[in-house]
């Protein structure tokens, strides 16, 4: 059985109905930029963050089972995925991407395959 890459775990610290907008976000190997949006929806949640200069002022959209932890004295999230993971999930766009089922499986099977 898998789990399911688009619920936060139990054990992440997240607690529903915050607002984590603007907190940092960190890979395995380092800061990867701000979160700019986020979902708690069940079997579909996510954060969407902006990665500013890191890769070339993109956004990348990572599903909830990627948190490791949140920190929410420090602000922080913890995923645990490494930045070169990341910089090579399927590209995300905003205005095409959110609420696309087909584009839902792509990044759901990315990272279910892609971990640690």
């Amino acid at each position: 059985m898998t789990e399911n890459v688009w619920g936060y775990r139990e054990t992440s610290g997240r607690l529903a109905g915050g607002d984590l907008t603007g907190y940092k976000v960190e890979a395995t190997d380092g800061s990867i930029g701000k979160v700019d949006k986020h979902s708690d929806d069940v079997g579909s949640a996510y954060i969407v963050v902006d990665t500013g200069p890191w890769i070339f002022g993109k956004e990348v959209l990572l599903p909830a089972g990627t948190v490791s932890r949140v920190d929410a004295a420090e602000k922080k999230i913890f995923v645990d995925r490494t930045k070169e993971q990341i910089k090579n999930a399927p590209e995300f766009d905003k205005e095409k991407h959110l609420g696309n089922a087909e584009y839902h499986d792509q990044v759901g099977g990315y990272y279910g395959q892609n971990r640690l």
